[in-house]
């Protein structure tokens, strides 16, 4: 089971290694391009996430157990704000999604730092991934 608390407390670790923000980026990028890729079965208007200013799909299912993401942007800073997240969230149960604020997104000082449409766009993504959570959820107390 994945840890969001620890997951974040670690992005906050390596974010601390870069002290100029130009390092920080050049990192964020680099985490994006490490994404793995989607298909093009996946990369349908379906998957594809409303909100933000590039594209982005968002593949995600799974149980009361693991939640699971996948996902993907056309723009390279996007890609690596998925890539937190995927960090963050993927493989936690739903019901820890919906309970774990993204505080990295302050501590590392990326709040100050994003242009307001990709601020916009990483809150669309979580709005998303909770969004999902909470049907996850919602589905679970449904079927028992």
């Amino acid at each position: 089971m994945t840890d969001p608390n620890a997951a974040q407390q670690a992005i906050i670790d390596d974010f601390c290694l870069f002290p100029e923000w130009l390092d920080r980026y050049q990192y964020l990028i680099d985490l994006g391009r490490k994404l793995e890729p989607l298909s093009e079965d996946e990369r349908v208007e379906e998957n594809l996430l409303h909100g933000c200013q590039s594209q982005v799909w968002l593949v995600m299912d799974g149980d009361a157990d693991a939640m699971r993401i996948r996902a993907n942007s056309d723009a390279a800073i996007v890609s690596g704000l998925i890539a937190l997240l995927i960090r963050v969230y993927d493989g936690a149960p739903p019901k820890v999604v919906l309970e774990t604020e993204p505080r990295f997104v302050e501590a590392i000082g990326l709040s100050q730092h994003l242009s307001p449409t990709r601020a916009n766009g990483l809150g669309a993504m979580l709005a998303a991934i909770k969004g999902k959570a909470g049907e996850l959820v919602d589905s679970r107390g449904a079927g028992s």
